[in-house]
């Protein structure tokens, strides 16, 4: 892989690698269980935004560095003055805390994410806003919020959208003391897939490929338009996507899926950026 590659610099926080049309965004905080901090909230900010604009980018895999942890969240052991006036003192728009996902930027290019260890509170934003979720046989989810008098709000709302509500409530008020395990994340639906621990990131770059090969483009429509159908009822949902569909009619990418099918060869798809 290309590491930090695009013009991305150095980064303290987080690896960027890219392996042709697949980018592999890295928590790389693995002493800390790779939570975040301000400087881990600001580079993603970064990070998703040069994906956004980077036309060879079709597909994103997020994992951790590390085997323990994926992500336990805000760093505690390092909070700041100046990192909760930045988070909790502004408007939700203005909070690095609402930047660190691709859906949380309006990036619609597929992302999947690939879960190596524990997580714990904040780390679950990364999970509710995945499109496809996989996990090591030894990940487990929890939700500490409430044992520390905090609100379990955020993550929990990101989570009810994809999950029964019993477990959603279950993560939100047992505090920890219980752990969901990779197979009970499995059964509820909070990911759709468990492999071994050595498997992961190979099985990750596997549904990635086999992703990229489609029409970025088309990838990226499909993405916005199921992800914003949670947003409203049935009927308001599915005109706008009607709308999007006959809009779609014109992108070049239409008519050459069907030229190479006919052609019985490799589609050549138009760049695509969010």
């Amino acid at each position: 892989m290309n590491t930090q590659s695009g013009g991305l610099g150095s980064l303290a926080t987080l690896i960027y690698e890219k392996q042709e049309k697949v980018a592999v965004v890295t928590l790389n905080r693995p002493e800390a269980h790779n939570a975040f901090n301000h400087t881990m909230m600001v580079e993603l900010d970064r990070v998703w935004n040069h994906i956004k604009s980077d036309d060879s980018v079709a597909v994103v895999v997020v994992s951790a560095a590390g085997d323990k942890a994926f992500c336990t969240g805000m760093d505690l052991s390092n909070v700041s003055p100046e990192l909760i006036e930045s988070v909790f003192c502004t408007g939700m728009q203005d909070s690095p805390i609402f930047r660190m996902t691709a859906l949380q930027q309006q990036c619609w290019k597929p992302v999947i994410t690939a879960v190596n260890g524990m997580v714990c509170g904040g780390g679950f934003h990364f999970i509710a806003d995945s499109d496809i979720v996989i996990a090591a046989d030894h990940a487990t989810f929890f939700d500490t919020h409430v044992k520390l008098g905090l609100i379990a709000g955020l993550e929990p709302v990101g989570l009810a959208r994809r999950i029964p509500l019993d477990s959603v409530f279950r993560l939100a008020f047992l505090g920890g003391s219980e752990r969901m395990s990779s197979e009970d994340a499995l059964r509820c639906g909070l990911i759709g897939e468990v492999v071994g621990q050595q498997d992961l990131m190979t099985r990750a770059m596997e549904l990635a490929e086999k992703i990229a090969r489609h029409s970025p483009a088309a990838l990226a429509k499909s993405k916005k338009a199921i992800w914003r159908s949670k947003e409203t009822g049935l009927t308001e949902a599915l005109d706008r996507t009607w709308r999007e569909i006959i809009e779609h009619r014109s992108h070049p990418d239409t008519q050459e899926g069907l030229v190479a099918m006919e052609e019985r060869r490799s589609p050549r798809w138009a760049a695509y950026n969010d």
